[in-house]
């Protein structure tokens, strides 16, 4: 029996699954707000890899898919106007709107 790694199967739960791909975004997008970058950026690679790829990415935002990819890498140190742009494309690129909303805190 062979094993698929975790990324190969978030790769074929976000082809398969447009309910996953929106919350996988959602959460990526919840994380950076709640003040979590670094869980944020790597939910956010994670999705990029299954969906649009980093080259489709680079070649929409006008940006090398290198230097995106070292944004959303552990050490990347992305400007808040990047992720925004990303987060805008992916959005644009599945047909999801992102809604946020406030509430109070527990």
């Amino acid at each position: 029996m062979t094993t698929r790694s975790f990324t190969d199967t978030i790769k074929a739960d976000l082809e398969q699954h447009r309910d996953f791909r929106r919350a996988l975004l959602s959460e990526a997008v919840a994380c950076m707000v709640a003040g979590d970058l670094e869980t944020g950026k790597s939910v956010l690679r994670e999705y990029v890899n299954g969906t649009v790829g980093f080259l489709a990415l680079g070649e929409a935002l006008n940006r090398s898919p290198k230097s995106l990819m070292r944004m959303l890498s552990p050490s990347g140190n992305p400007q808040a106007r990047n992720l925004f742009n990303i987060v805008a494309y992916l959005q644009k690129a599945d047909g999801t709107i992102l809604e946020i909303s406030a509430r109070t805190a527990a």
